[in-house]
């Protein structure tokens, strides 16, 4: 009777250590660059996402983009490169500035299956609408170049008809960069009782990267950052500036992703309409005096429910 208890046990060990081995070996698989589930869906892992900032909203998504989707960015940008402009604070009109000495062009939405995924992916990780955001632009920076201190959001009347505001940026790393090139945001507001990354405290950064808040570039990385407070105000901290490129060279890709379409043109002012069927709903909750820039508007910009918010 002895014998055969030991031989019992002995054999529920063997079966439980089978078990954990093939769970273990699921948990290793799990734990892989995997960003497409079978069914096509986006998967994004939270584990992998690093809070930089609270002041602007700032995240690092680690191996957001797999290698072959960063050649393949790459290799559409190559040979239709132009020099990089920025958008006239006042006219809105794009201009060739000292600001921004970068080269770059942009991928239309939905231009292939792999373009499709990424917006795929920056939609799960956002939650914010495909249709918001606006064409892909591809960046390349040489040594010596760089993007001065500068908001996402706009400060002029043209560009905010289409969609409005930009509310988020994703800018994604398609190489690494031996020295400089770092996303640097010198108003973020620092936190010392949050556990300092490492990316702040590299040692490596250049010095205009010490200068606040700081990125390096990796490739594969994702950095998400919002341009508007959670009172749907725009965020002076998100002021944000590219460091100038001291060795290598530098690719990145920008997704500006807006508060609204950005895919079709938003109805007329003199429309007493509602642009979002939920508008009612809002309203009851108290949106309308919440969320004022939003359900109301502004000077600049009609809100998007007016006719709930009885001001028209």
């Amino acid at each position: 009777m002895a014998i055969l208890r030991v031989n019992v046990a002995v054999n529920a060990i063997r079966v439980v250590e089978k078990v954990t081995n093939e769970s273990l070996n699921q948990s290793i698989l799990d734990l892989k660059p995997q960003h497409q589930s079978n069914n096509n869906n986006p998967i994004v892992y939270p584990t992998r996402v690093e809070q930089i900032s609270w002041k602007p909203r700032a995240f690092v998504y680690r191996g957001f983009l797999t290698e072959e989707e960063c050649e393949h960015v790459i290799s559409i940008a190559k040979s239709e490169l132009k020099r990089s402009a920025v958008a006239d604070s006042g006219s809105g009109e794009s201009t060739v500035s000292e600001v921004r000495t970068s080269s770059g062009m942009f991928i239309p939405k939905g231009k292939d299956a792999i373009i499709s995924r990424i917006e795929d992916k920056i939609a799960a990780w956002t939650f914010l609408p495909k249709e918001n955001g606006e064409d892909m632009q591809v960046l390349r920076y040489e040594p010596g170049e760089k993007y001065d201190p500068h908001f996402d959001f706009f400060q002029d009347k043209v560009n905010i008809v289409r969609g409005g505001h930009r509310v988020a940026t994703v800018l994604m790393y398609l190489t690494d960069v031996s020295k400089g090139g770092e996303t640097v945001f010198p108003s973020a507001e620092e936190d010392t009782h949050r556990r300092i990354s490492s990316i702040i405290k590299d040692d490596t950064l250049s010095d205009c990267a010490k200068r606040g808040t700081a990125v390096k570039p990796k490739r594969g990385d994702a950095l998400l950052f919002f341009s508007f407070t959670t009172q749907a105000k725009p965020d002076t901290r998100s002021l944000h500036a590219g460091c100038p490129v001291i060795e290598g060279e530098k690719w990145s890709v920008t997704k500006w992703i807006h508060v609204e379409s950005f895919d079709k043109p938003r109805q007329s002012s003199d429309n007493c309409v509602d642009q979002n069927p939920r508008c009612g709903e809002w309203a009851a909750y108290g949106e309308c005096n919440n969320n004022p820039i939003y359900m109301l508007g502004s000077p600049d910009l009609p809100g998007a429910c007016r006719k709930s918010c009885k001001v028209c």
